[in-house]
């Protein structure tokens, strides 16, 4: 009988040991499988958006169209405050110094007791001088 619960033993530790091995091989297969599946899914991903060239260029035409609606604004409105402003806003934003100043100078004209459109003022125009020095060889 010794003999018998000896062998049932060792069946017994094989089968446990053989379980292991496919519960480790199975859990091995499960884990680099989700790898992959993550890593080809950020691999698709980055290739069809390739976002920061993407923002930077939207960027600029975000402000060129917002430019383009302040002057739809004063052609109907010459007078408009606000759009004035903001257009000399969004052209400092594409470093467009030289059209910055003109509304600057518009709203100077129509509110000259306002100091701050006169010390923008003088800042475009040091801007600019800058900014054609820079481009001068």
């Amino acid at each position: 009988m010794a003999s018998s619960g000896e062998e049932y033993l060792i069946a017994r530790e094989k089968q446990i040991a053989r379980k292991k091995r496919i519960l480790t091989i199975v859990s091995m297969i499960s884990f680099f499988g989700s790898m992959a599946f993550a890593g080809i899914s950020t691999v698709q991903r980055a290739i069809q958006n390739p976002q920061p060239v993407t923002q930077t260029v939207s960027a600029e035409f975000s402000l060129q169209e917002q430019a383009k609606g302040y002057e739809l604004v004063l052609q109907r409105e010459p007078n408009n405050q606000t759009a004035l402003e903001k257009l000399s806003l969004v052209r400092v934003q594409l470093k467009d110094f030289k059209g910055a100043r003109e509304p600057l100078e518009k709203l100077m004209k129509l509110h000259p007791d306002r100091k701050d459109y006169q010390v923008i003022l003088e800042d475009m125009k040091k801007r600019e001088k800058l900014t054609e020095k820079k481009s001068d060889p």
